[in-house]
């Protein structure tokens, strides 16, 4: 897409952002003030229509104290052990503004480094494994792009945020949890140097670690058809298409063979530890064939009982 053309995809895609956020100091603590528009309910309602339109299992919140209520509880079931969410009057919310920045920074300013996306690894991880009352099992995110992920630096630390969008309750959770790393691996797909963007994803996945999810992963790793390569654009920031399909063929190839070679392992490690089939209860004193056998040999070599071993000894 020409540069032009992009930019003006951009700039319209940014006025369709249904929040304004600033920054304030309350009680000595920095934090961010999320507010929704007047107009974002007709706004969000229309973004669920195209959603649902181009078959993407994601969708907005559309009732103002339906998002307040996810955003905080999300916010605070990930992060509680430091920082602070309330809801506010006039359709807002306050969170504790998080130490660091976000992925997408590094990567737009060439910063980004193998621990970053070793520590968002393991934040997905940890996230996933939290259950939901809302999907009725386990937790993800729904928008879980760069920009999404916060690193600090001091502590190697990585926090997800912005929980604006909400996976289709319908989807597995395998699936959900495979759509959030695709998403943030778009990033690294579309953005990356030649030479990054694959040992990155790659150190990624290998920090996340859930094989099964890898797997369901490798399978979804298909550019979309239709209405859907819309917000695909938006996803991967109008990057060249025939760059994405490349990359995202050469990573499914990699981690399709990835996938063989932790199943073979896998079955290897349950083969060494399995139970020998031929074990058999035997009762207790009761001899085995080849010991019986044993026996009977000892006996024929033994000598007879009326035969000394020794000849007697003489004073």
């Amino acid at each position: 897409m020409p540069e032009a053309l992009s930019n003006a995809a951009a700039r319209f895609v940014d006025s369709l952002k249904v929040n304004s956020i600033s920054k304030a100091v309350r009680r000595g603590r920095s934090v961010v003030i999320k507010r929704r528009h007047v107009y974002s309910e007709q706004l969000t309602e229309l973004a669920n229509v195209y959603f649902r339109i181009a078959g993407l299992p994601i969708r907005f919140w559309t009732k103002v104290q339906d998002w307040q209520r996810w955003e905080v509880g999300c916010f605070k079931m990930l992060n509680d052990d430091r920082f602070r969410a309330s809801r506010l009057r006039n359709n807002a919310i306050c969170i504790d503004q998080l130490p660091g920045e976000s992925l997408w920074e590094h990567l737009n300013r060439h910063t980004l480094s193998r621990q970053m996306v070793e520590a968002a690894g393991l934040e997905f991880r940890r996230a996933h494994q939290f259950r939901s009352k809302e999907f009725r099992g386990a937790w993800s995110h729904g928008d879980a792009a760069m920009a999404n992920v916060i690193y600090d630096e001091k502590s190697n630390r990585a926090r997800l945020i912005d929980f604006e969008i909400v996976h289709d309750k319908a989807l597995p959770a395998i699936s959900r949890h495979a759509d959030d790393l695709l998403i943030f691996m778009l990033d690294l797909i579309a953005g990356a140097p030649g030479r990054q963007w694959l040992p990155l994803t790659l150190a990624f996945l290998n920090a996340y670690g859930n094989a099964p999810v890898i797997a369901q992963l490798t399978r979804q790793l298909a550019p979309p058809s239709g209405m859907a390569w819309i917000w695909w654009g938006v996803r991967t920031s109008f990057a060249n298409p025939a760059k994405i399909r490349e990359r995202m063929a050469k990573l499914r190839d990699l981690t399709s063979h990835l996938n063989h070679y932790r199943a073979v392992a896998a079955a290897r490690v349950r083969q060494r530890r399995r139970a020998s089939i031929t074990c058999q209860a035997i009762s207790a004193g009761m001899p085995r064939p080849i010991s019986r056998a044993r026996q009977t040999r000892d006996r024929a070599k033994a000598p007879s009982p009326e035969m000394p071993s020794k000849l007697p000894t003489t004073r």
